[in-house]
């Protein structure tokens, strides 16, 4: 191998690298904003349809919600109660122009009003609470790590 080709792989090698180190990456704070935001959407659309496939495809493997009334769940629970269709959800959304998302370098929190409304065993709920879901970049892309969510809201606070 002549010294130039041994240069160029070495330089065609260096360019790989540094893609492979930026493939999560959106084009910059803004890009990174849309992004989460758009995969937050996401996710709620998932939740509210019970589609598991999506929801396995957000969520961290360590994931942990913490609701305000200080249960905890994990993602392998969120997942079979997708599946097995435990609540129906006719809204699971983020109310309009409540979201805001935070971006820090690696790590993401959208925070918003969600609309709730469903039934449980055959008994409807409809509420809405404040959350903050936040995520990190990993190789893979944007993963949601940890949710927290708020108690219902008064009915009169939620307008």
């Amino acid at each position: 191998m002549t010294r130039r080709s041994l240069y160029l792989r070495s330089i065609t090698l260096a360019v790989g690298v540094l893609a492979a180190a930026t493939a999560g990456r959106a084009t910059g704070p803004a890009g990174d904003i849309r992004a989460v935001a758009a995969l937050d959407t996401t996710y709620q659309a998932a939740v509210e349809k019970n589609d598991a496939a999506t929801m396995d495809r957000i969520l961290a493997d360590d994931f942990t919600l913490v609701t305000g009334r200080g249960r905890v769940f994990h993602k392998a629970e969120l997942l079979g109660d997708a599946r097995a269709g435990q609540e129906g959800y006719e809204v699971q959304a983020e109310e309009s122009g409540t979201q805001a998302v935070r971006v820090w370098g690696d790590t993401a929190v959208v925070t918003a009003l969600l609309r709730v409304k469903g039934a449980r065993a055959g008994r409807p709920f409809e509420y809405r609470l404040w959350f903050s879901d936040t995520y990190v970049r990993t190789p893979a892309g944007w993963r949601y790590v940890f949710g927290q969510a708020s108690l219902p809201l008064p009915a009169e606070a939620a307008r």
